[in-house]
Formats: C-alpha cells, sequence, structure tokens
C-alpha cells in the first residue's frame, strides 16, 4: 500500500504542472482531418490510394497542418512548402525500411501526420506531447533525431554505407535538406565523402531561398543560375527517366548514357559541374508542389544506383498566402486566425518587460554607435538573435554569415586580429558546433570577441536538442575566457557595455530565451567590474547563489519566504569565471549552509565551481546544487521544466525549509 501511494503521488507531481500549465492539455484542440487523410495511419495506407487522389491527400494534408498549428502552435511555413514531397516520398518509397532523414525537422510535420502521429499532432510542442522534431524514440519512421541543421547527409550516408555492408543493397536512402542547411560545412563535408562511397544514397535538395530568414550567400545565387537557366530545364526533364530505365538493360548502356548527359549538361550549364564534380548524379530542378510528377521522378531515381542529388523548388508556406509573403514572420508565428490571418497576442493591461534578444538587438545599435569598432555576427539567426535590427541601421557592420557556426567564430576572431570587436551572436546549444574554434581560434589568441549567447539554459518547446544546458560547463573550463550571465535586463545592457571596453579578451554574455523582468530597462551604461557578483539581500543561515536570469525565481522564492519569517541571503554571481572570490569568502565564513541555482548543467556548472572554491579554502558547508540533472529535459513552457528539474520558486523555497533554516528577524542588506 506505501509503495502504491508513493507511485500515486510521484505520478501526481509529474504531471500536476502540466495540466495547469500555459499550455495545458485542456487547451488544446484536435481539429477533425479530411476524409481522404483520415484514412492513412500509415504510409501503407496512402499506398492505396490512386495516383489520381494525391493532390487530394495534400490538399488535406496541408489544411490539416493550417488547422492545427493555427489553434496549437508550432512551427508553419516549412512544413507547408514540403507537403507534395512529402507525400510523393512516403507513397514510393517502402518507409520505414527505406530510410528519409529529415534536415532540421521544421519540415516533417506532414510527415509524422502521415506516419501514424495524426490523433496526436495536437499534442505537438507541448510538455508531454510529441516533439517538435523527428525523435528515434517516438517513431520507427523517425529515423535520425535532428534539431540542429545540415546533419541529414552525414546520418543517411552511415545508413547506407551500413546497408551496403549488411548486403541490403534494395534499400534506399533518402536525405531532405533545405537549401539553407546546405551552407553549412558539415553538407559539404558529407557531400564530398558520399561521392566516393557509391552507395545508394538520394539527397533532395529543397530549394526556398529560406532557412528562418532569407538565405544569403554565393550558393543560393548558384542555384538561382540553375532555375532560370531555360535550356538545361528542357533538357533535364526526362533524363531521370532514361537513366532508370538504361539501369535496367546493363552497366555499359548505363555507363555510355552518363557520360553523354554530363557533357550535354557541361554544354549548356557550367555551373552544373559544381555536383557533377564531387560525383553526384544532379537531376533537376523541378517542381517541388507537383506530386505526380515527384513521385514518378523519385521512383525512376530509386532506379539509379550511386549518389544522387535531385534539386527541388519550393515555396516556404506554400498554400496559406501570408506565410507565403511574409516567410520568416509565418515560421513559428503562435496561434492565430486561419481565416483572417491575425496572430493571437495575449493582451497586457500594463506594459510588459522586453524579450533579452530584443534588449541585445537594440544595445549593439546603441554602443556601435559610440564606438566604431563594434560589428555584429550571426549565423543564420538575424531575426531570432534580433541583430537583424543592426543589419537594417548599420548594413556595413553586420553579418548574416548563413548556417555556419564554426566560421562564425573564427570570422569574428579574424575581425578581431584588425582591432575591431566582434559581437558574434549565436544560440547556447548551436556554439557547441563551434566549440574547437572558440578554443583554437579565439581563446588561445585571447582575442576581444564577445560571444552573446542567445536562448541559454531550458528553451522550451524545441526541447533537448535546443536546451542551452552546458555553456557555463563548457565555457568556464576554458583559459583566458570571462564568462557572465545577466539576472535581468539592465545587466545584459551593462555587461555589453563592459565587454567592449578596452580589450577585455574573449568574453563570454549568456542569457535565455523569453522576456525579461524589467518595463523600465532602458538605463544608462555602468560598466561592471569583470568578476565581481553583488549582494542582493542579507540573510540568516542559508545564502542562495544565483547566476542569471534565474536569480528572480530565487527572489520570488526569498520573497515568499520572508512573509513565513524565512530569511535567506542572496548573492548574485554574475560571473562564472573568473570567480568574486572575496564576495564566496564572505558567504563562507558567514554562512553554514549554501544553495546554488542555475539554469545550466549541475556537472561541471557553477555549482560546482563553488564546490572547488569551498575545498580549495578549505571551508566547510552544506551545499544544496539546483539546476539541470545529468539527463535530457524534454520539451515543454519554461516553468513546467524549470519545476520538472526542481530550480523553480516554490522548490527554492522548499529547499531552504529542508536545510532546516531557522526562522528569525528580518536581517537588513548590507
Amino acid at each position: 500500500m506505501k509503495h502504491f501511494l508513493t507511485f500515486i503521488v510521484s505520478y501526481f507531481r509529474k504531471y500536476l504542472a502540466y495540466f495547469v500549465s500555459y499550455k495545458s492539455v485542456k487547451d488544446l484542440m484536435q481539429v477533425p482531418a479530411g476524409d481522404l487523410l483520415q484514412k492513412i495511419n500509415s504510409p501503407s495506407d496512402l499506398k492505396q490510394f490512386s495516383e489520381d487522389e494525391l493532390e487530394q491527400v495534400c490538399q488535406q494534408l496541408r489544411q490539416y497542418i493550417v488547422d492545427e498549428v493555427s489553434v496549437n502552435g508550432g512551427h508553419f511555413a516549412a512544413s507547408l512548402g514540403v507537403v507534395e514531397l512529402t507525400v510523393a516520398l512516403h507513397y514510393v518509397l517502402n518507409t520505414p525500411y527505406d530510410q528519409l532523414v529529415w534536415d532540421v525537422g521544421h519540415q516533417a510535420y506532414g510527415h509524422k501526420i502521415l506516419t501514424g502521429r495524426r490523433d496526436n499532432f495536437h499534442t505537438n510542442r507541448v510538455y508531454g506531447g510529441l516533439s517538435g522534431f523527428p525523435k528515434r524514440t517516438e517513431s520507427e519512421y523517425d529515423t535520425f533525431g535532428v534539431g540542429h541543421s545540415s546533419t541529414s547527409i552525414s546520418a543517411a550516408l552511415g545508413m547506407a554505407v551500413a546497408s551496403h555492408y549488411k548486403g541490403e543493397n534494395d534499400r534506399q536512402h533518402v536525405a531532405v535538406i533545405g537549401d539553407g542547411a546546405m551552407t553549412a560545412g558539415m553538407a559539404f563535408e558529407a557531400l564530398n565523402h558520399a561521392g566516393i562511397e557509391n552507395t545508394n544514397i538520394l539527397v533532395i535538395l529543397n530549394d526556398n531561398c529560406m532557412s528562418i530568414d532569407p538565405n544569403v550567400g554565393a550558393l543560393k545565387e548558384y542555384l538561382t543560375d540553375i532555375t532560370t537557366s531555360k535550356p538545361y530545364n528542357r533538357f533535364r526533364d526526362d533524363i531521370a527517366f532514361v537513366l532508370g530505365k538504361l539501369s535496367q538493360v546493363g552497366p555499359d548502356a548505363f555507363k555510355i548514357a552518363k557520360k553523354l548527359e554530363k557533357s550535354i549538361k557541361g554544354t549548356l550549364l557550367k555551373q552544373s559541374n559544381f555536383f557533377e564534380a564531387l560525383q553526384f548524379r544532379y537531376f533537376g530542378p523541378t517542381d517541388g508542389h507537383d506530386v505526380k510528377h515527384l513521385v514518378k521522378v523519385i521512383r525512376d531515381l530509386t532506379q539509379i544506383p550511386g549518389p544522387k542529388i535531385l534539386h527541388c523548388v519550393t515555396i516556404k508556406g506554400k498554400g496559406y498566402a501570408l506565410a507565403e509573403k511574409d516567410q520568416t514572420k509565418w515560421h513559428a508565428p503562435g496561434l492565430f486566425d486561419k481565416i483572417t490571418g491575425e496572430i493571437k497576442k495575449t493582451q497586457y493591461e500594463k506594459p510588459q518587460p522586453p524579450k533579452y534578444q530584443d534588449v541585445f538587438g537594440h544595445t549593439i545599435i546603441e554602443l556601435a554607435e559610440q564606438n566604431s569598432k563594434i560589428m555584429g555576427i550571426t549565423p543564420a539567426m538575424p531575426s531570432g538573435s534580433s541583430l537583424n535590427l543592426m543589419m537594417k541601421a548599420m548594413p556595413n557592420r553586420a553579418f548574416d554569415v548563413g548556417i555556419a557556426e564554426q566560421h562564425a567564430v573564427t570570422f569574428s576572431a579574424g575581425l578581431a586580429t584588425q582591432g575591431l570587436v566582434p559581437f558574434c551572436n549565436i544560440y547556447s546549444s548551436f556554439m557547441q558546433r563551434a566549440y574547437d574554434q572558440v578554443i583554437h581560434d579565439v581563446a588561445i589568441q585571447k582575442l576581444n570577441v564577445v560571444l552573446c549567447l542567445d536562448r541559454a539554459g531550458l528553451a522550451g518547446a524545441d526541447g533537448p536538442t535546443h536546451h542551452g544546458a552546458y555553456d557555463l560547463a563548457y565555457m568556464r573550463c576554458i583559459p583566458n575566457m570571462t564568462v557572465s550571465a545577466p539576472m535581468n535586463e539592465e545587466e545584459l545592457r551593462n555587461l555589453m557595455y563592459t565587454a567592449q571596453l578596452e580589450d577585455k579578451g574573449p568574453f563570454v554574455i549568456r542569457y535565455p530565451r523569453g522576456n525579461g523582468v524589467m518595463v523600465d530597462w532602458k538605463r544608462p551604461f555602468k560598466e561592471i567590474p569583470v568578476g565581481k557578483g553583488r549582494k542582493i539581500c542579507d540573510g540568516e543561515e542559508v545564502a542562495i547563489l544565483t547566476i542569471g536570469a534565474i536569480g528572480n525565481e530565487a527572489a520570488k522564492a526569498i520573497a515568499a519566504l520572508n512573509t513565513d519569517s524565512y530569511y535567506p541571503a542572496h548573492y548574485d554571481m554574475r560571473f562564472v569565471k573568473p570567480l568574486d572570490e572575496a564576495l564566496l569568502h564572505e558567504v563562507f565564513t558567514k554562512y553554514s549552509k549554501v544553495i546554488t541555482v542555475e539554469d545550466g548543467c549541475l556537472e561541471g556548472g557553477m555549482g560546482s565551481a563553488i564546490l572547488e572554491f569551498m575545498a580549495d579554502n578549505n571551508y566547510n558547508a552544506q551545499v544544496v546544487r539546483l539546476g539541470i540533472p545529468d539527463k535530457y529535459i524534454e520539451h515543454g513552457e519554461q516553468p513546467e521544466l524549470w519545476a520538472e528539474c526542481g530550480y523553480d520558486a516554490a522548490t527554492i523555497a522548499q529547499r531552504v525549509k529542508d536545510l532546516g533554516a531557522r526562522q528569525g528577524a528580518h536581517i537588513i542588506a548590507s
């Protein structure tokens, strides 16, 4: 009986936050599917339809995505753009035996709906519901977990090589990658390798000139040249069919046809030699919204051995006029009225604090107006980081380098060698991709590159691929590095101001996704001494040490505790490297019980740094560390996830009481 009650309590606590959350199950709405779509619970059901019926299936699938996302939220325009491609792939391929890898996953909503998750799709990106990205533990049709871009070709190639090794030569391996994701170095590395393996891999290039923001760079121009070459387009229309038939005739006929095709392509369009030079059979461009033609082309390509690339031209947001017109806005618009297109926003009676990213965007312009050395850099996230504000105001001083985090960091390092002060803004989880560059190109050379890590901590509905869990740990172990985190918007501004004064060397500023806590945030700049924290309030017996914006949860906890006559002290560390040793000597001299709170991993994070200091200085205190535990945290609203991990305000307050803190008289802050 005792174990049963324990189970019930545990189960209830686990799901309590879900039922009372901002977007809880009671708020969700499952919308009806069209008559054809209702019959599709797996790709085998899709195959029962005739090719003539596929256009109607596409219409119903597109409408279902519009209906669902409008009332339940999520990514939007990317999946609308690949509806026909998704239907064609599952119609032709024998999935999941044939392995289909979606790059990033913003474009995989249709895939999820067709592979048995239609009736649960209303829980997409909600705490306890479906992941917003393909996830291997969710479905056998999700062959590879994705969230960061440009991994699909490498993964599909690994699968293809494994299939060849196991003698499964009838197995198809398809990677669907956007033209934005193709700008990443990893995609080129995979193409380079795939060209010499001669395994059965098909890369489908979804070309819509967009990632989240419009694509940039020479590759975009190159693809545009291909799509506008009329002689080449007339020639390529039947080449896939011919090669498919000749491959069945015999290897000699196929080789002769390949040589002839290569010669004609070189004459009609020299640019096509880029893919040909990597030993890929190039087909396209083809209309990515003609489902019957896509079925024919994909079926033909499955008969052609070796590495192939199919260039599909699509429109992001296809079928929803407003999304086609403003593709960045409709990448993930939130809830909206599907009829009028009005995006629903929460109405507030009072002014609300800004998003941290917007504080960054406005502040860097202010600083750049005062300091001509400041430059802004981001890898394909100008609107997500709000660097687009600087790109508009100072186009010659702000750069979107495409999906290329490694290049962004080393490009910034190059700028710094010439006396400039680059602010390189990269999401915390994306910065993981450029870790070697941070060490090798920035830190070793002591270059004054300011690394602004947006979406630090638990990032919300995007889940484990996007949580910025590790930056405090992986940055603080690097020599020459300053690692900081502001507790509020004013502190963010002041840290940015501090980082560009003189030569501070490598300087990390990490801040969370979402809104801050200050309405009156735009205050005069003040320099913050590097490595200096601050005491927010004095207290009795227990000291709470926080880093970054999660300190506001500790402040809420202390306010609640004060009403119960508990008075813990609160220190905002500001820096995890260098630590404020004078402040820590004060803490361990005055307090026998210490709680550390961080919106980051416990292994190697701020709490670990505090324990190291305590051991190195022979202090003896009871230390409780609160933060992200040693596991991957799934998706949900940030408050839900803080509660799950045990560092929301309510849990912090309870931990103070659990330490046996005494009730006593209020201590005046010093």
